[in-house]
Order: C-alpha cells, then sequence, then structure tokens
C-alpha cells in the first residue's frame, strides 16, 4: 500500500506524532509513504528515523499553502531537501500572521452568533499544539461543538451525530464556514503557486497539485494555467474524489505526461471518516511503485 498524503502534530489541524503515524502505516501495511504537514518540514527527520526501522520506505514531504488567479491551493512537494531554510521561511511567513488571523476568526465566529466562545477557551484547546497561536476552523468546531450553550443551536445540527456532515463534523465545519469564500473566512497572505513550485523544485524537489476536486471545483479552467507554472503532477486519487473526479484528473496527469499521485489526506481526528490508505487509487502497487521511483530520485 502507498499513501503519500497525511499530517502529523506540526499541522495545526493533525493528531499524531510522526513516530505514531509512521507505526499506524506498518500496522496498516504501508510501504512506502510521506509525512505532508501544512507549511512544515519539521516532522521529516522524526518520520524518516521511525519508518527506517519499520522497513517503511519514507519519502520527504510537505503541503504548502499558495495563490494562482486569487484562488487558494495546496502544494504537495515530495523528495525536498527539508533541512533548507527555504521551509523555515515558508512557516515563519505563516506563522508572523496566524495568531491575528486567529483573533480575527474569533471575531468572526462571535459574530455568527457564537457569543460565548472566548479565547480562553481556543487557548485551552492548542495549549499543546506545535502552532498554538493558530486556531484553524477546525478547532473552532471543535471548542463549539463540545460547548453545551450551543447544544441546540441550529447551526451546529448537520455537525452532530446523523446529522448531514458529521462524517468528518470539524473539517467540514471548516469549509462550511472559514474557507476561502465562506462567512467567517480571514485572509492569509501566501505565496504565489509559482514561486512555490520553484522552491521545491530548487530544493530537489516535486511539486504536486493536491486535490485538485476541492480546489478547483468550478474552476477546472484554471488546470492549464497551473500545467504551465511547472506543476510536475496531480493528487488524482484523494480521500475527497470520488471515481468520477478521480478519474478525470488521472486522465488530466495521462494527456500532459506528469506525475500522478495517492494521498487519503489523513489527519486524525479532525477527519475521523478517513483512515491511511483511504484513496482508492485502483492502480495496482507495482506500477505506483515504479513510477515513485522514476521521478523522485530519493527511492
Amino acid at each position: 500500500m502507498i499513501d503519500l498524503h497525511m499530517h502529523s502534530k506540526y499541522s495545526d489541524d493533525g493528531e499524531f506524532t510522526p513516530t505514531e503515524l509512521i507505526e499506524q502505516c506498518a500496522q496498516k501495511g504501508v510501504r512506502i509513504m510521506s509525512v505532508t504537514d501544512h507549511n512544515c518540514a519539521k516532522a521529516n527527520e522524526e518520520a524518516a528515523k521511525a519508518a527506517e526501522e519499520k522497513g517503511i520506505t519514507f519519502i520527504p514531504g510537505i503541503e504548502i499553502d499558495c495563490t494562482y488567479q486569487d484562488t487558494n491551493f495546496h502544494v504537495l512537494g515530495y523528495g525536498i531537501d527539508f533541512w533548507s531554510g527555504d521551509f523555515e521561511a515558508i512557516e515563519k511567513n505563516i506563522d508572523d500572521q496566524s495568531f491575528q488571523a486567529s483573533l480575527d476568526r474569533l471575531a468572526e465566529t462571535q459574530i455568527l452568533g457564537f457569543w460565548h466562545i472566548t479565547e480562553k477557551d481556543m487557548w485551552a484547546l492548542s495549549k499543546d499544539n506545535y502552532w498554538q497561536g493558530n486556531w484553524s476552523g477546525e478547532m473552532f468546531a471543535e471548542v463549539l461543538l463540545s460547548m453545551p450553550e450551543y447544544a441546540d443551536h441550529p447551526l451546529l445540527k448537520p455537525y452532530r451525530p446523523g446529522g448531514e456532515r458529521s462524517d468528518n463534523p470539524y473539517v467540514n465545519f471548516y469549509w462550511d464556514y472559514y474557507s476561502q469564500g465562506k462567512p467567517c473566512y480571514v485572509k492569509i497572505d501566501y505565496p504565489a503557486m509559482k514561486e512555490i513550485i520553484d522552491i521545491i523544485h530548487h530544493n530537489h524537489g516535486i511539486a504536486v497539485i493536491a486535490h485538485p476536486g476541492v480546489n478547483l471545483k468550478g474552476k477546472e479552467f484554471l488546470l492549464s494555467g497551473i500545467l504551465d507554472l511547472g506543476i510536475d503532477g496531480i493528487e488524482a486519487f484523494s480521500s475527497y474524489h470520488n471515481q468520477k473526479q478521480a478519474e478525470y484528473y488521472y486522465q488530466a496527469a495521462q494527456k500532459n505526461h506528469i506525475f500522478f499521485t495517492c494521498g487519503s489526506d489523513y489527519h486524525g481526528k479532525t477527519k475521523p471518516s478517513i483512515g491511511i490508505g483511504q484513496h482508492s487509487c485502483p492502480i495496482p502497487y507495482t506500477e505506483m511503485a515504479r513510477q515513485l521511483q522514476n521521478t523522485i530520485k530519493v527511492l
């Protein structure tokens, strides 16, 4: 099994340590994997050592927020030199903006009607996080859904057990209220996609557009321009993609003679219905492994 997209506690919405992720991969029979934390490469050293001990092939990775044509995207970087100061600079850019953005999200959440939520609530949840001052939409969901004051709040009903958005309640709440264009969205100044692709290439990596069925939904026409930027691959097989979307992006990769990947986007508690290896990739392991060996030189 191969899974090239998962998150550790070095992401603001990840649950497990890098070593714990490796242990879970070993239990699931994953043979090739990558940890791709949001805007942070720090998990790679620990994960690489733990993977070696378990006999798992580890590909250094990261997932970087960026923009193209006024739309937010995630670009995965594989086979990167994770010690590079370039990735520390990316992390610092996000960290420098995070706390003010968190306060702004809190204000927008209160305006939405949740007046009882406070800074104290958010600090209590984030105190053990690597990104302590970055309060994500998933974190707001976790706090709100735990507050007795909002047990019967109509906006939270879809995310409670049995509700239509209850399969992944925290991340679904994020997509519905905190993602780009939604009521509680707060703008972060992300780098341009072209800049991120160039940084990944400069650090000996391969740049892959993450879960395009989410970020390109309704904007599929942008794909041709993204290809022109020098993107190396498409994450065709993702837990976010239905069969039709997966086939569309797989064929797009084939047509344009670029790399295609598979990744679950496993986080733990923020996406409880998504497990390691859950990406529905029908391509045989041997073919995927051969493609990875030919593309990412660290294998």
